[in-house]
């Protein structure tokens, strides 16, 4: 995904100026280590549940304040530094913004993508 060009499209929209005052954006990579120990990571594997996917996006465009949301996820064999995971939430204000994005994250790793560290 291209964040900017994606913004510049959104931003070009009729109703933009009138309802959002705030773009949050995730861009998840490939780390070369390991949460668990820390360990060397070479690779990662990654599977996207798209169904899953579109229903979290759906769900979470009904919260107050919430102008759109897009995301990109990325199934397949990554190195360290690939980007995985875009997620792109625009809205009115930051109390609506913040605990959106959190949330979708948390729940996007949880219940949409899963994923095998590849180690040496």
């Amino acid at each position: 995904m291209d964040i900017s060009k994606t913004i510049e499209t959104m931003k070009k929209r009729h109703d933009f100026n009138d309802k959002v005052g705030m773009i949050l954006i995730h861009n998840g990579t490939v780390r070369n280590w390991s949460r668990n120990g820390h360990q060397d990571v070479i690779a990662l594997e990654t599977t996207v549940h798209h169904e899953k996917l579109e229903q979290l996006r759906k769900e979470y465009l009904e919260r107050p304040g919430i102008y759109d949301i897009i995301i990109e996820a990325r199934s397949g064999r990554f190195l360290p530094g690939d980007d995985l995971l875009f997620i792109i939430v625009a809205g009115d204000i930051r109390e609506h913004i913040k605990p959106v994005l959190a949330e979708l994250l948390d729940r996007i790793k949880a219940e949409a993508v899963t994923k095998k560290e590849i180690t040496p």
